[in-house]
């Protein structure tokens, strides 16, 4: 069936169509057309869409998954680009011999019945189409519609208007089908190498460019200043160029573009037009602009309803759509999956006036990798830092040895200071989260669905902003890595590290945690904690500075913040001529975990020196507490499991600083002697009461044993070490082999003195 025969047919009595594939854009905009014209529509995909049940509403009979019997009824089926054989219903339409038709074809077919407008090149062709489609409406027109994306301003991304004259449509070079449209206008943006899995070479891209415009009755509106379209649409008896070099029939001057937003003057030839404010950013979309301004002044409508239309235009989704928005940071996302599309993109966010632009992208096609991966390095000159996530292969098979890091290698070839290769889409968010600073404009790029991970950003972002509005002075990062932060130098992020300054806001940052159902919990130098792979959902603080810091002497007495690391407290007293506090030398901790753990070396515990403990409750209540009102254990102190100490006052002897000297040189060379240096997170196993855990080991034969790159010590059997590189799930396998050899071999139950928290990596 040629694309003449299927107007016709399209025309000429309603039709029982279905449609393969029809979630997509390009197909539900199909659908919604076919339906207007009064056909009966049915559809089938892998999944359902929001777009997909408003056809519903209108009589679109869908459904999932793709079948034999959805088409055995058909009289016409219309397949989109990313259908092949293999597919139920497209198999069993070919078997029945039933006529088909692919998406392009269709809208050709539909186009016909009107006079068509067609929008192609290779980057601004969305855009466009709509900018076109708003004035023509907004001046009257009453134009159908076929865009590629969702249009808000628009109502849909497909319209059939029966009273106009005008068909705007947005065309698709990718496969070849240009040459199908029979236009009344065309405007053609740009040419230059792209879909080079379809096309040999940049003349074959020509021929279909120059076969369009020969089937072109009225105008071809093209950019002069692009060398493509020049090379292929100049000659043209029809044709009017538009640019901003003096050469062009329409040319913008005096452009300025600032919060993201653009005001230029237009002129036509010599005659000065007037102005035109837009509000949506980038040069190129001044451009894309100036042609919707060429070809309706050409048709005939005057300069100041179109320059109305084109201040109250608004942009597709994901063309430049801001994702969120605060005084610290900006998400925007976008489409543009080329390097021309990208390097105008990222130069439109620095007009926006923030310090830095942080580029989250994913490659689109193997094919386009591996075919422009040199101009993919030169693309992202402009940007700060870019993460690179793997390729989205849109039906393409994997290329052996291209990847998302090949683009990520050009971009380093290119001298760039900060490119990333994160394979993970679903890490993607967490790996950028880290380099966030206030003042960053966040930009997602790509064709597949690297939006998603601009959506899990924002929805970090927002979050962490209420959380800084909660607790005052500051701060606060997204997916700190705790291996950063611990004495085993292992584990996975937390979600929001958080590290308050004064007692009031982390008193308050409790409370809003409780209310809302936040995890929460308190961290300090990581000493005697493991952090499992997938590191913490929610927050997790870090009481080191500010208020946390302090530290007073009085007689016997010292009063200090929970951030002090029990080295500086011992420090502290012995400046003071105080003693007691020797053994707290050879522990890596802080004050706060030795609280939480009762923790203690050379015969002492922590609670034998406490007065009182300053602690805050889950409600926000602040509250002081004497060691005889607090549940306290050996190694456990049940109490700061439901609250959380913020300061403490502990009791000394006085002593003389030889005495004071020669008890902390002990304590020293013991935790020289007998603790070993490698990275670790302190005693593993609690001491049972037959045996001290460490010989136990030893007596097992696990001395020096390894998984991984996490080991049992050679100095302590109760120690595991990180070598370099360990992970959680090593040691836990470490410790589970321990427990089983001790339980197998001696009856004893081992239990982990060793706190473990976290989540497993997903």
């Amino acid at each position: 069936m040629t694309v003449s025969s299927l107007t016709e047919f399209l025309t000429s009595a309603p039709r029982r169509i279905h449609l393969i594939g029809v979630a997509g854009s390009g197909m539900s905009g199909i659908a919604g057309l076919l339906l207007a014209l009064g056909h009966r529509v049915s559809g089938s995909d892998k999944v359902n869409t929001v777009e997909v049940e408003r056809l519903e509403k209108k009589g679109l009979i869908f459904q999932i998954p793709h079948t034999a019997e959805s088409v055995r009824d058909a009289e016409l089926v219309v397949y989109s680009s990313a259908v092949r054989p293999g597919n139920p219903a497209f198999d069993e339409a070919r078997r029945l011999e039933l006529p088909m038709m692919r998406r392009a074809d269709a809208l050709a077919a539909i186009m016909g019945v009107k006079k068509g407008i067609i929008i192609c090149g290779m980057h601004g062709k969305t855009t466009t189409s709509s900018m076109v489609a708003h004035v023509l409406r907004q001046c009257g027109l009453k134009p159908s519609h076929y865009v590629g994306a969702e249009i808000p301003i628009l109502g849909t991304n497909a319209r059939w208007d029966s009273e106009g004259e005008y068909f705007v449509a947005e065309g698709d070079e990718s496969d070849g089908t240009l040459i199908n449209y029979h236009p009344e206008h065309a405007i053609v943006l740009n040419i230059e190498p792209e879909h080079l899995d379809f096309y040999k070479d940049l003349a074959a891209i020509d021929a279909v460019y120059a076969k369009l415009i020969s089937q072109t009755r009225g105008m071809v509106v093209y950019c002069g200043d692009d060398e493509g379209a020049t090379r292929v649409c100049s000659a043209h008896p029809g044709a009017v160029s538009y640019g901003s070099g003096s050469h062009n029939r329409y040319r913008l001057s005096d452009l300025k573009a600032e919060n993201f937003a653009s005001h230029f003057t237009v002129w036509k030839g010599e005659e000065r037009l007037g102005e035109i404010q837009l509000n949506i950013p980038g040069a190129h979309n001044a451009t894309n602009a100036l042609a919707a301004v060429a070809l309706a002044t050409e048709l005939g409508l005057p300069l100041d309803r179109i320059a109305a239309a084109l201040d109250g235009f608004r942009g597709a989704r994901r063309r430049f759509e801001i994702r969120h928005q605060s005084l610290r940071n900006l998400i925007v996302d976008d489409y543009g999956h080329h390097p021309t599309e990208i390097a105008a993109t990222i130069a439109t966010a620095r007009t926006g006036g923030w310090k830095r632009v942080l580029v989250m992208f994913q490659p689109h096609r193997y094919t386009r990798t591996q075919a422009l991966q040199e101009e993919f390095g030169r693309a992202f000159s402009a940007a700060d830092a870019v993460f690179v996530t793997d390729i989205y292969a849109a039906s393409e098979k994997p290329i052996a040895g291209v990847s998302g890091d090949t683009i990520v290698q050009a971009i380093l070839r290119n001298g760039h200071p900060k490119a990333v290769h994160q394979p993970d889409l679903q890490q993607m968010h967490k790996s950028i989260s880290c380099e966030i600073r206030e003042g960053d404009l966040i930009l997602s790029l790509g064709a597949g669905n690297i939006h998603e991970a601009a959506a899990r950003l924002a929805s970090d972002l927002v979050v962490r902003d209420t959380l800084l509005d909660v607790m005052g002075p500051g701060v606060i990062k997204l997916h700190e890595p705790l291996s950063r932060h611990t004495t085993m130098r292992i584990g996975g992020p937390a979600q929001f590290w958080a590290e308050p300054e004064t007692e009031e806001g982390f008193s308050d940052l409790v409370t809003h945690c409780h209310d809302n159902g936040i995890p929460f919990m308190v961290m300090g130098r990581g000493s005697n904690l493991l952090v499992r792979d997938g590191g913490i959902p929610g927050v997790v603080c870090h009481l080191a500075k500010g208020e946390f810091a302090r530290h007073e002497v009085q007689g016997n007495e010292v009063t200090a913040g929970v951030g002090l690391k029990l080295k500086q407290l011992a420090n502290i007293a012995r400046n003071a001529g105080l003693g007691g506090f020797e053994w707290m030398e050879g522990i890596p901790g802080n004050l706060g975990g030795a609280l939480r753990m009762n923790a203690g070396a050379m015969g002492a515990q922590t609670f034998e020196q406490v007065v009182r403990v300053r602690m805050c409750d889950q409600d926000g209540n602040i509250v002081s507490r004497t060691p005889a009102e607090m549940e306290v254990f050996y190694r456990d102190v049940p109490t700061l499991r439901r609250n959380f100490a913020m300061s403490a006052v502990l009791r000394g002897n006085p002593a003389g600083p030889a005495e004071i000297d020669g008890k902390l040189a002990a304590s020293e060379a013991k935790r020289r002697e007998t603790q070993p240096v490698a990275a670790s997170a302190g005693c593993i196993f609690k001491n049972p009461t037959a045996i001290p855990a460490g010989k136990l080991v030893d007596e097992l034969g696990f001395k020096n044993f390894a998984v991984g790159h996490a080991r049992v010590s050679e100095v302590h059997g109760n120690f595991i070490v990180n070598d370099g590189g360990a992970t959680a799930d090593e040691v836990l396998t470490l410790i589970e082999e321990i427990k089983a050899a001790a339980a197998r071999e001696r009856g004893i139950e081992l239990e982990t003195e060793v706190q473990i928290v976290g989540v497993d990596r997903e």
